[in-house]
């Protein structure tokens, strides 16, 4: 699952962004609200979370501006506030939960579970490339007539990526900006868990591939199994 988290506090976001990462949820992070109105509007995500008081614009701008856009992505605010009146003008321009600062952890990831639980009714739970299938409920990967191979975290974040937007390039950088955090690993680390993809999608006869575009990204493309190629 793909978040965008606005906040400016950073101490505070790289703490939440490295949690959330730990959960196996790919993030990006902006500290104004004209970046995440701008992220939210050119980026496809599961749900954003949204700080009430930001610089440039602030959450109930960015939600109004989404919403009249028609964007429906789940919306979750973290906000100092907690007076009745600003959570229902949240909820009235179209947020789907309100959590005031200071927060346990706990707390704001059940949120985030319940949030995206209600998403899926009006979104697909599986993602399908050829005979390929993602359960993101359950981090399992699987073709027809194979048993389901159950994906590690850092593994499911990446095929989710790629399954999301077949065809569609993905850079190292975004790999990494995206699920390693902190400087935690070099970019060598992408191109072992692309191995390790690639071996699975062959062990599943799956009749898609993942492709390597030397110098630009990695890409999930419908192919013939007698093109694969494990090259870096």
């Amino acid at each position: 699952m793909r978040l965008l988290l606005a906040d400016d506090e950073k101490e505070l976001s790289n703490a939440l962004v490295a949690i959330l990462k730990h959960s196996s949820y790919s993030v990006d992070a902006v500290y104004n609200g004209n970046e995440a109105l701008d992220y939210a509007l050119t980026e496809n995500y599961d749900g954003i979370i949204l700080d009430i008081m930001m610089p440039g614009l602030d959450g109930t701008e960015v939600l109004k501006r989404l919403r009249s856009r028609g964007i429906s992505t789940p919306v979750l605010f973290l906000t100092a506030k907690s007076e009745i009146d600003d959570r229902i003008k949240g909820l009235d321009l179209g947020a789907d939960d309100y959590l005031t600062k200071p927060f346990d952890m706990g707390e704001l990831l059940a949120r985030i579970r319940a949030m995206l639980r209600r998403k899926s009714d009006f979104s697909p739970v599986n993602l399908t490339c050829g005979n390929l299938t993602l359960d993101r409920n359950m981090y399992e990967l699987f073709t027809p007539n194979h048993e389901r191979i159950r994906l590690a975290g850092r593994e499911f974040q990446m095929i989710e990526m790629l399954m999301s937007s077949p065809g569609r390039i993905i850079s190292v950088d975004t790999f990494m900006s995206h699920i390693w955090s902190g400087g935690e690993a070099d970019v060598n680390v992408v191109w072992v868990y692309i191995s390790n993809l690639r071996k699975k999608l062959l062990f599943l006869d799956a009749t898609c591939e993942i492709k390597a575009s030397r110098g630009v990204g990695y890409s999930l493309c419908e192919s013939n199994k007698s093109e694969l190629s494990d090259g870096k």
